[in-house]
């Protein structure tokens, strides 16, 4: 087949083909081995121009081993021959401890493809393709067959699933029926499906950079309000000197303002308004003040007399005082205890008075921002979400540990459903999540003993280029990325949108699975952004069949297109069968009539009529026709919608909904070669006064054509969905995948 090596580069070799016959065989994608008698090198066709092979270099096989890239060049002389069936496992992988199956090679006669476990679950990876080109169901089969290989027994794995519509559950609900050690867990903010377990995430375990986001902050000036506000909370919510603590913020105060250079009726005013939104039962404005032999209220102090002054001042003065405590300056509040939103917007209050912040015109819009967005989550049903699930305290580790283990019963896999939220609160969510598990598996004293796998479905709605590292310092999923591994904390991103991403996550990634892609933006942003990607292997993905992808990184010896198997059982992320919902059942309360007239039949070659008597010729076959009937398209089997079967709203339609007319003409029908006759039983026929036809039809109607000449019966009317196929589309070898039966 081969001849000779006429051309070398850097990347990889022109070869002569030694008859042109050659050329009608499939030559492209095929994987090639040229060796001489000091090195074997694996070549794959990527290019055929008359008789001339091109190829590119893939790895050097030595020992039966294939090594990713080529230090030596092979010989001009060297031999060229198609790689045998007995070493395509060195590119595809064994069937051995440390590999699970991924698939079949549509290349290799479905050859199974084994993944490298530790090389695709130890690095951030990332799955992209269009919607419906088989993600979901991609990654839930590799979840399948990981739990399903027996001698893997991921018993100690702990993957989180940010799903953003709820389509995992039903791909996972099972699992332990592959394995009773295996548990599911579904956590989601619908809470009125009754499936799963409210979503609880306690406020207390959020820190600074989370109420940020939380709060929308926009500026830095925001920042330090937040950071007083979280320790006051945590001061209020001791107790004991609590209300001490808050008379000394209120006391300052308010002696700043007395002292300050405005006029008397202003200070009142501010004072006024300090004590409207902070006070205590011992500092407020109907608190007694005790003068000598005399007793005022707090508000009957700030009297003006006539020369424009507090009439009380040095009274006014000794009591506001008497609640300074200068050790409360410099108090440190413990750094874990128990607070709630509410709280949280007291000590706000709380905030802007200890720091003057309010009378400060710069920062005065944000403060104001602030109060109004914790205000309105609070009265929001997003507040639900951050209340503690136990009612007390618990660290970042037993809030964790409860999640992954509960009564007992250990959780391999963690669905947090946020289809209830909107995407600005559920990107929150998810990043709060995945600053604590990052904290927590940085805080392990053996590293990365305890992984932890964050899979995040519709990943560019939440892992995006935000402005969090410019006003934080830092965005949690590109920090992830990038020190995460060391750790074992490992990010799987699932996205139709891979330009919408962060470019730092991506970058990060050492595999992909691509399924097809059409956008020449997300082509060529793939190009950019994976290093060591060939344009062949970006242009490959673009002619995948559904459910095919294309692998490559630190798992895959050489890019392979992968055929999967469909999972078992499937998540819920097909499209809606328009079909089978057009073509269901419908029942109405009565029989509407059907005026009919008669229309031209359109034939490729010629047209005839069909007359209310119904005889007429189409291609000289005769065609017989009531004056009821339906039209006819050749090709299809539908399920007509007869009189009987017609509804409206809730498939029925009551005695006040008017009759369904249907427009007086006979459609025209369809052919591609000949007509069959057509008949149409049990119908009852009435002429009205105005020569029309008006059909009373009686139970079934027989009616269709086929392609052999072999009347069709109506299609039954149906509820259910054809049944799944037992592999994803493109799949015609009849391959059963395993069930967690």
């Amino acid at each position: 087949m081969f001849d000779r090596i006429v051309y070398i580069g850097d990347q990889g070799a022109q070869i002569k083909l030694k008859d042109k016959e050659h050329l009608a065989m499939n030559l492209m994608n095929l994987h090639l081995v040229i060796e001489d008698e000091n090195k074997k090198i694996l070549a794959e066709v990527d290019d055929l121009q008359d008789d001339i092979v091109k190829v590119r270099f893939l790895g050097e096989i030595v020992n039966g081993k294939l090594v990713g890239g080529v230090l030596r060049k092979p010989k001009i002389d060297a031999s060229i021959r198609v790689i045998e069936q007995s070493e395509i496992p060195m590119i595809v992988g064994r069937d051995e401890p440390g590999y699970m199956l991924l698939g079949v090679s549509p290349f290799y006669n479905d050859h199974p493809v084994y993944l490298d476990v530790n090389n695709f679950f130890s690095n951030h990876f990332a799955i992209f393709g269009n919607s419906g080109s088989g993600k979901s169901c991609g990654i839930s089969r590799i979840m399948q067959n990981m739990f399903m290989d027996k001698r893997l027994f991921p018993y100690k794995s702990n993957i989180l699933i940010f799903d953003a519509s709820g389509e995992y559950y039903n791909a996972f609900k099972d699992l332990n029926r592959i394995d009773s050690n295996y548990h599911y867990r579904f956590i989601t903010t619908n809470e009125t499906d009754g499936i799963g377990e409210p979503l609880r995430l306690p406020i207390f375990l959020l820190n600074e950079t989370d109420i940020a986001l939380l709060l929308q902050a926009s500026n830095h000036s925001q920042l330090p309000i937040i950071e007083r506000m979280l320790k006051l909370a945590r001061i209020f919510a001791q107790g004991g000197d609590a209300n001490r603590y808050k008379n000394h913020l209120i006391a300052k105060a308010i002696m700043t303002i007395l002292y300050s250079n405005e006029t008397s009726p202003h200070k009142r005013n501010e004072v006024f308004s300090i004590l409207a939104s902070c006070s205590t039962p011992e500092f407020n404005l109907e608190s007694p003040v005790q003068g000598i032999g005399y007793v005022r209220k707090f508000r009957e102090c700030f009297l003006i007399d006539s020369h424009g002054q507090f009439s009380e001042s040095v009274l006014l003065t000794e009591y506001v005082s008497s609640f300074i405590h200068e050790e409360f300056d410099d108090y440190e509040p413990p750094k874990e205890c128990y607070y709630t939103l509410e709280d949280l917007e007291k000590a706000l209050n709380f905030t802007l008075i200890s720091e003057g912040w309010l009378r400060n015109e710069k920062t005065y819009g944000d403060s104001v921002t602030l109060r109004v967005r914790l205000h309105s989550l609070i009265t929001s049903n997003n507040a639900k979400y951050f209340s503690s699930p136990s009612g007390r305290y618990e660290n970042l580790e037993t809030y964790l540990s409860n999640l992954i283990i509960s009564n007992g019963t250990k959780y391999q896999i963690i669905n947090i459903n946020l289809d209830d939220v909107d995407d600005d609160f559920a990107k929150v969510i998810t990043k709060v999540y995945s600053r604590l598990l990052f904290e927590f598996t940085k805080g392990l004293k053996n590293r990365a003993s305890i992984p932890f796998h964050i899979l995040v479905e519709e990943a560019h709605r939440y892992i995006q280029n935000d402005t969090d590292r410019f006003l934080i310092g830092y965005n949690i999923f590109e920090r992830i990325a990038k020190e995460g591994r060391k750790y074992g904390l490992i990010l799987g991103l699932i996205s139709q949108r891979p330009v919408e991403l962060s470019d730092t996550v991506i970058s990060q990634c050492s595999n992909f699975l691509i399924f097809k892609m059409n956008h020449p933006v997300d082509v060529d942003y793939i190009r950019k952004m994976v290093p060591n990607i060939s344009d062949d292997v970006v242009e490959k993905q673009k002619t995948l069949q559904s459910g095919t992808c294309l692998g490559f990184g630190s798992a895959f010896k050489i890019p392979l297109i992968v055929k999967l198997k469909m999972p078992d059982p499937m998540p819920k992320s097909g499209n809606c069968d328009v079909v089978s919902i057009w073509n269901g059942n419908i029942n109405i309360s009565h029989t509407p009539s059907v005026s009919v007239q008669t229309q031209p039949v359109v034939e490729e070659t010629k047209q005839s009529f069909i007359t209310q008597q119904g005889i007429k010729e189409v291609n000289n076959q005769p065609i017989v026709m009531s004056e009821t009937t339906q039209p006819v398209v050749e090709g299809i089997k539908p399920s007509f919608i007869t009189p009987q079967n017609m509804g409206g709203v809730d498939n029925k339609l009551d005695s006040s909904t008017s009759p369904i007319v249907m427009p007086e003409t006979i459609q025209p029908v369809v052919e591609a070669t000949r007509s069959t006759p057509v008949t149409v039983q049990n119908t009852n026929i009435e002429q009205t006064p105005n020569n029309q036809v008006v059909s009373q039809p009686s139970n079934v109607i027989n009616f269709g054509v086929s392609t052999n000449n072999q009347p069709i019966s109506p299609m039954p009317a149906t509820d259910t969905i054809s049944p799944i196929p037992e592999v994803m589309p493109g799949d015609n070898n009849g391959n059963t995948p395993p069930t967690f039966m």
